[in-house]
């Protein structure tokens, strides 16, 4: 059974159910800016310094600064002023525990599509994001990100298919 509003400590439950949507603000940020391609949204999620960076094949990192070249390389090319590598990320099933008022650790569920129209290839995977945060300058921040991909499907994508841009 849950606690009766009018408990002792309605001001921590408050600040704590705060931080859960902050931090699910902050994931949501991170995602839109993959999909932007918006490197300067991307890195300002992140700890200004020593981040622990995790994303399997793409690389391991022990600062924002590495992974957000790596995106910039793969994420922003361009043919004849177009983006080439077209990403839809969608991350569901928020796991967050606040362990005080500075520090926090999730899990999600990542959706991920990537058109690569270099390769002319889809790509569908899914797979779990770990991440740990905590607050700097007054908001909350990914201080630790590991995804563990799960499984992916690459198929071409054939002349008949129409890419709107």
């Amino acid at each position: 059974m849950g606690r009766p509003a009018d408990t002792p400590d309605l001001a921590g439950r408050i600040a704590r159910l705060e931080a859960i949507e902050e931090i699910k603000a902050l994931k949501h940020r991170y995602l839109r800016a993959c999909d932007a391609k918006d490197p300067e949204a991307f890195r300002a999620c992140f700890v200004s310094s020593g981040a622990s960076i995790d994303y399997g094949a793409l690389g391991t990192f022990d600062d924002a600064d590495g992974i957000v070249e790596v995106f910039k390389r793969i994420a922003l090319q361009k043919v004849d002023g177009k983006n080439v590598i077209l990403d839809m990320h969608h991350a569901m099933h928020p796991d967050i525990t606040v362990h005080d008022a500075n520090r926090a650790s999730g899990r999600w569920t990542l959706k991920f599509r990537q058109v690569n129209l270099l390769n002319d290839t889809e790509t569908v995977s899914t797979g779990e994001y770990d991440d740990e945060y905590v607050v700097e300058d007054g908001r909350w921040k990914i201080s630790k990100c590991h995804f563990h991909r799960y499984w992916a499907i690459t198929r071409p994508i054939g002349e008949d298919c129409r890419i709107d841009r």
